[in-house]
């Protein structure tokens, strides 16, 4: 996405910050993204009481093709073939759901359960009936404010034909850590969605793109890059960092900061600023992108490895800053730990009236050499090469950071309580619990590890924990875990699997009936071929061919 606003948000006499716009206007269009298609026919339905919402059908009937749910209205004082040219049920318990021009709604008419499809919905009952920071298109709750009620009307009288809009953002189901055979795993995106797109659907999450309105949080708060931003996607805009970067700093600017802020409200923002006399400061470049909340860690470190000095976001048109805050901090950690000095992150809250000031004055930081990779589409593909890059020119090496709680990088450890069922690697998203071919050994490759707390969930013994940490020494080194000897079957020998599996079920069936005669309990240590034939040969029990009448 390029920003036709750009050149209004600083002064056209600053060469650096001109070679920089020059340098976007250059590059080819990126690739188009897919998108979905809704389509409105004018079937317009309004949900209240009876007298408000009838008044404002009869004003509509015309124009389109209006039903009414009267709220709380006798079936009786109801007749659904008025002269109004509209359709009146009485209602009880209405539901909603869906989007433009596929609205489902349901409703109780003297106990029977009606429902119909609607393009739109004009909802004028006291409670919406949908409650969510950031409602569908085509539905507006305008309650029971005359005003806001006209306002509502002529905002769904735009909706009427075909409609497209961009897929924000895609699921790669495969590496999704939600869950894993009902054991609960990541819900951050489900928990961060304003539009209720997401919901979990087994093992992993579904998304709705109808309903998704592309604040991208899901994808910066996702661990493992199973929701990705697609608009404009990560590799876009690393394009576009890298060149305008190059030519800053090949026009003479120094220390160049970039200012990420939303395509609607923060370029407002900007623009109200610029007009005002106060435009950006000489050395920020000002990116856009769709919605800032859909900048994640791969981003922020991403630009700085690429040879930005320092990195904001303005918040403007954000539904919570919290996230984008979580990842700053994480982010900052790193640097931090890696002995980068300084403050190289920052979230700006658009309503705080001194940021532009405080960015103007921000101290540059310890500078870091740019690297000549690329941003790639998968996240944790690109942290790598950022890491990467930050630890080789670290002022200060070290072999692991410890991070906060809640952090995308982490080890695990187990207990002796450990049995080696290996039931976690089979639960692990990201394959960084191995289970080995050739001998008993769980092992850890802890670059690949997301803290989705998937292994410690679903282990019997409850003998994992885990540590949020950043490794950088031998990232890519898988470390053993647990190892033991291979129990062997004490009639013939033959391997029957870990020394520490076979003792404890030894031990938990030890105590029961079948087993108590020492003869019994023998059996649990032999291999099932020897087990039987021990049970043949020794068995005192009456048998078959001894019996009599």
């Amino acid at each position: 996405m390029k920003s036709s606003a750009s050149s209004a948000l600083f002064a056209p006499d600053q060469p650096p910050l001109v070679a920089a716009l020059a340098a976007l206007q250059a590059l080819p269009p990126a690739e188009p993204v897919p998108a979905v298609s809704m389509n409105a026919t004018g079937r317009l339905l309004i949900i209240g009481e009876a007298d408000v919402a009838i008044g404002w059908a009869e004003r509509l009937a015309g124009q389109r093709e209006v039903t009414v749910l009267a709220l709380g209205t006798a079936t009786s004082t109801v007749d659904p073939e008025n002269d109004g040219n509209f359709a009146i049920f009485p209602a009880n318990d209405v539901s909603l759901k869906g989007h433009l021009g596929a609205f489902e709604a349901c409703w109780q008419v003297a106990g029977a359960l009606q429902q119909a499809s609607f393009d739109v919905v004009l909802d004028l009952s006291p409670r919406p009936l949908l409650n969510r920071v950031e409602l569908p298109s085509g539905y507006l709750a305008a309650g029971r404010d005359p005003l806001d009620q006209a306002l509502a009307i002529i905002d769904l009288l735009a909706f009427d034909g075909e409609f497209e809009k961009p897929r924000y953002v895609t699921l790669n189901e495969r590496v999704c850590a939600h869950s894993r055979s009902k054991k609960a795993g990541c819900n951050n995106c489900i928990e961060s969605c304003a539009t209720e797109a997401i919901t979990g659907f087994g093992d992993s999450v579904r998304l709705d793109p109808y309903l998704c309105q592309g604040c991208g949080t899901c994808t910066t708060v996702c661990p493992t890059g199973a929701l990705s931003f697609q608009y404009p996607r990560v590799t876009d805009l690393g394009v576009a960092i890298k060149a305008q970067l190059k030519a800053f700093h090949a026009a003479g600017g120094l220390a160049p900061s970039l200012l990420f802020h939303s395509a609607e409200a923060g370029r407002k923002q900007l623009l109200a600023m610029q007009r005002a006399g106060k435009p950006l400061p000489n050395n920020v470049i000002p990116v856009e992108t769709w919605s800032a909340d859909a900048v994640g860690l791969d981003l922020l470190l991403g630009a700085l490895a690429l040879g930005a000095t320092r990195i904001a976001v303005l918040g403007a048109g954000s539904h919570d800053l919290a996230p984008l805050r979580q990842t700053a901090r994480l982010g900052q950690a790193i640097l931090n730990g890696l002995g980068y000095t300084g403050d190289y992150l920052r979230i700006i809250d658009p309503e705080n009236p001194e940021w532009l000031a405080e960015l103007a004055a921000w101290p540059a930081p310890a500078a870091i050499p740019a690297g000549e990779f690329h941003l790639l589409a998968d996240k944790r593909t690109t942290l790598e090469f950022v890491i990467d890059h930050l630890a080789k020119h670290a002022p200060t090496p070290v072999d692991a950071i410890e991070l906060p709680a809640g952090s995308p990088f982490g080890t695990v450890a187990v207990s002796e309580a450990c049995t080696l069922c290996m039931s976690c690697t089979s639960a692990c998203p990201a394959g960084a619990l191995k289970a080995a071919a050739d001998a008993p050994r769980l092992s850890l490759l802890e670059r690949n590890c997301v803290q989705c707390g998937l292994c410690a969930n679903t282990c019997p013994e409850q003998a994992i924990t885990l540590t949020p940490r950043l490794l950088v020494k031998d990232r890519r080194r898988e470390r053993v875990l647990r190892e033991a000897e291979v129990f062997c079957c004490t009639a013939c020998g033959k391997p029957m699997g870990a020394a520490p599996t076979i003792l404890a079920m030894i031990d938990k069936l030890a105590g029961h009936s079948m087993f108590a005669t020492p003869e019994a309990k023998a059996r649990l240590s032999m291999c099932g071929d020897c087990r039987v034939i021990d049970l043949i040969g020794n068995e005192k029990s009456t048998q078959a061919w001894e019996m009599t009448e």
